[in-house]
């Protein structure tokens, strides 16, 4: 048997004639760019997340520099950020020529809300939050530090399609909430695409100005904006996949279930819950100190796994000129040398997870066959 870290083709085929009807219509209609596919999706997913305005946009980079940029952030300011995140959440700050100022994750891999208040500065303007792998970051905790201290929030919920903390729907606590809907996604288009959520209206025209050149009115530009459209084609085919991301969710929960039962191995960490939230799941990451050799022994035994991710933000050559060495957050490079993700997607059968399950417990590394 061969498991795969992700196979995005059982949602997909399951509901073939669905997707290939939108597609058709939509190819048919001759309209592409912001018609009413585009309408419909930031109508209904802004009433998903729980926010007033929805603004699609052509991915989450965008997303996020373009969050940074509408709040007036930028050179000589900063912006709070978890250290152990995808690059392209400090790449949103840094664009805009702000400053990150990395916070350690605490024990569920987000950000540590006790750490964030001593990285407050006369030139902190922001705090980015990053809901990773699909688990909230203790939001009440944020929300109070962001409100005392007079700072706009931000959430990088490209990972946390319909994740909950006490209730509330990751995307709706801050400012901005941004979301990236990557093929990979739990609401993957089937290209890229990204979206912002707010309930500022002020926010909400700025956006809108700002993905189209900078215009409200075509040729009248305000200010210098870009091209972040999404498209009429990934809208549609978006429009059908939220009628099922609940299910979506409730799939990888089911799945990740079975891990959190059923692997049993001293060498390896499994993911905690933080209390009051519901994960979606996008990843189901473990950690060990044998990371490398246990993901070598999987591919052997045909098993998918993925490192998310090996190489921090501070220290990659992007970032050279921070001036963060190595040891600088021993949390975050501790973690980048540990973590695995292990098989996750829809409709992922009994045998196949009770095969990754087996050769997981199975695994002894070579240290301890000595």
């Amino acid at each position: 048997m061969k498991v795969p870290a992700n196979n995005l083709l059982r949602h997909y085929q399951e509901h073939q004639q669905e997707y290939e009807t939108k597609a058709l219509e939509i190819l048919r209609s001759g309209s592409y760019i912001l018609g009413n596919e585009v309408e419909t999706f930031e109508r209904d997913f802004a009433n998903y997340i729980g926010t007033n305005y929805c603004v699609g946009l052509g991915n989450c980079l965008d997303a996020l520099w373009l969050s940074f940029r509408v709040l007036g952030i930028g050179a000589g300011d900063e912006v709070i950020v978890q250290a152990n995140t995808y690059i392209a959440s400090v790449m949103g700050i840094t664009i805009n020529d702000a400053t990150p100022v990395f916070v350690e994750p605490d024990q569920y891999h987000s950000i540590d809300a006790d750490k964030i208040e001593a990285k407050i500065t006369a030139k902190t303007k922001a705090i980015l939050v990053v809901h990773l792998y699909g688990q909230s970051c203790e939001m009440d905790k944020i929300v109070a530090i962001a409100k005392k201290h007079q700072l706009y929030l931000v959430e990088d919920c490209a990972q946390s399609h319909g994740a909950t903390y006490q209730g509330q729907v990751t995307g709706s606590f801050g400012d901005i909430g941004c979301f990236s809907f990557y093929p990979s996604k739990n609401l993957g288009a089937f290209g890229d695409g990204g979206a912002v959520t707010t309930n500022s209206a002020e926010l909400d025209k700025a956006f809108r100005m700002y993905r189209f050149y900078g215009s409200e009115k075509r040729y009248y530009n305000q200010v210098v904006g870009t091209n972040s459209r999404l498209d009429e084609l990934q809208a549609g085919l978006l429009n059908v996949k939220l009628n099922y991301l609940d299910q979506l969710n409730a799939d990888r929960n089911r799945v990740c279930q079975q891990y959190l039962k059923k692997i049993d191995n001293p060498v390896i960490q499994l993911p905690k819950v933080r209390a009051e939230s519901t994960p979606v799941w996008h990843q189901f990451v473990i950690t060990t100190p044998d990371r490398d050799e246990l993901k070598d022994y999987l591919e052997a035994q045909g098993i998918g796994s993925i490192i998310h991710y090996p190489i921090p933000p501070h220290l990659s050559e992007a970032y050279a000129y921070l001036n963060l060495k190595k040891g600088s957050l021993a949390i975050t490079e501790k973690l980048a040398d540990e973590v695995l993700s292990l098989p996750l997607f829809y409709g992922m059968t009994e045998a196949e997870i009770d095969f990754v399950v087996a050769a997981i417990n199975a695994f002894v590394p070579k240290v301890m066959e000595r």
